[in-house]
């Protein structure tokens, strides 16, 4: 299998000082981590529209895509396997309020499920954000 960088844009929804995540499991590094929704950018298609598409994917939600945060590169190890993502950020919104009520969401498309993780978890390294970089890239005093 050829080594490939996977473009992916990934959505940054805020309740208040809680960030939407979903929380993933590496058994073989024996880590828990979270990193905000989102997905693959498909050929052709712009990272705005991917992340439409993706929260439509994956929670049946539509989200207004707000103003680029940044990009960040991940070089990660996950289940012992290397990948490399770049990693398009950007804001988001659900455009049902009703969202923001819910406590946590199951992921449609994966064995996955999603929930509001106070930031400062993040911040003060009780838990991991992925890609690396975006605690950093979040903190106001950046």
């Amino acid at each position: 299998m050829a080594s490939t960088i996977r473009p992916i844009v990934l959505g940054v929804i805020w309740r208040g000082d809680a960030l939407l995540v979903f929380e993933g499991r590496d058994e073989l590094k024996d880590e828990t981590f979270y990193r905000p929704l989102g997905g693959g950018i498909e050929f052709g298609e712009v990272s705005q529209d991917a992340l439409k598409r993706e929260f439509v994917e994956e929670l049946a939600a539509d989200v207004t895509v707000g103003e680029r945060i940044g990009v960040l590169e991940n070089v990660y190890v996950w289940r012992g396997r290397r990948g490399h993502e770049i990693a398009f950020m950007f804001d988001a919104e659900f455009t049902d309020p009703g969202m923001y009520a819910k406590p946590e969401f199951k992921i449609l498309d994966d064995d996955a499920t999603a929930r509001w993780v106070d930031f400062a978890d993040f911040r003060d390294g009780r838990k991991i954000l992925y890609p690396r970089g975006l605690t950093e890239l979040l903190s106001p005093e950046q």
